[in-house]
């Protein structure tokens, strides 16, 4: 499975490989659906095939669900890590004050935004800055440029995981908001907190400009790989 989301999410897969995934996703999806009918174990789809959804259903929120809890958080981890290995001074700081560690979250969240952008369509007139979107009319939002604003934040293109000055749209907002916001939280606090406790020494291998990017064209930004080393 998290080969196949790979395909999806990297920016660099072609049309034929990309069918070729979607396929291979949707049956083994297919089977697992099947799977937690028969034997329902302790786990969220097993609860919700005791529901009216189809197969089809289930499998469509399988989808999202384990494409966006995996691949996004990955990404902000390995992200999180290579800007704080690239500031030296704020990761010294964290280190100094374990007790930082959710505002270090916040502030990566913000900095990072590896779900860049998203469309969304207007249920009525609405004026933004001055414009005014027709209901009916598609925009796309950019969740990024948005967390960079130099009207919302203080010096925004700066890492500060002291920084008090607001919330970000990293999650989205309203009725969109993630659901496994709190989960994906929680996981960048544990991951962060336990891989800098436990390799106090911890640096790039190479040289940052070296480290592999997805494309901007990808979904969901990230690295392709982070070498790195420390003192054994």
């Amino acid at each position: 499975f998290q080969e196949q989301i790979d395909k999806f999410m990297n920016g660099e897969t072609n049309d034929e490989d990309l069918i070729a995934a979607y396929t291979a996703t949707q049956n083994y999806l297919a089977q697992l659906v099947a799977a937690k009918r028969a034997n329902p174990t302790d786990d969220v789809l097993s609860e919700l095939t005791d529901s009216d959804l189809s197969d089809e259903e289930l499998q469509g929120i399988s989808l999202i669900l384990l494409a966006a809890g995996f691949d996004t958080t990955a990404n902000m981890l390995s992200l999180g890590t290579f800007a704080l290995l690239q500031n030296p001074e704020q990761l010294a700081a964290l280190r100094a004050d374990p007790g930082l560690i959710d505002r270090a979250v916040e502030e990566l969240l913000r900095y990072l935004s590896v779900a860049k952008s998203f469309m969304r369509t207007a249920l009525v007139d609405v004026e933004v800055g001055g414009q005014t979107i027709e209901a009916g009319t598609t925009v796309v939002l950019s969740y990024n440029t948005a967390n960079r604003d130099p009207e919302r934040f203080t010096d925004p293109h700066v890492l500060d995981l002291g920084r008090q000055d607001g919330a970000h749209l990293a999650f989205g907002h309203g009725i969109h908001l993630c659901l496994g916001q709190q989960l994906a939280r929680i996981e960048m606090r544990v991951a962060l907190s336990a891989l800098l406790d436990r390799f106090p020494t911890l640096r790039l291998a190479v040289p940052a400009e070296e480290v592999g990017l997805r494309p901007e064209t990808a979904d969901i930004y990230g690295v392709k790989n982070l070498p790195v080393t420390w003192d054994k």
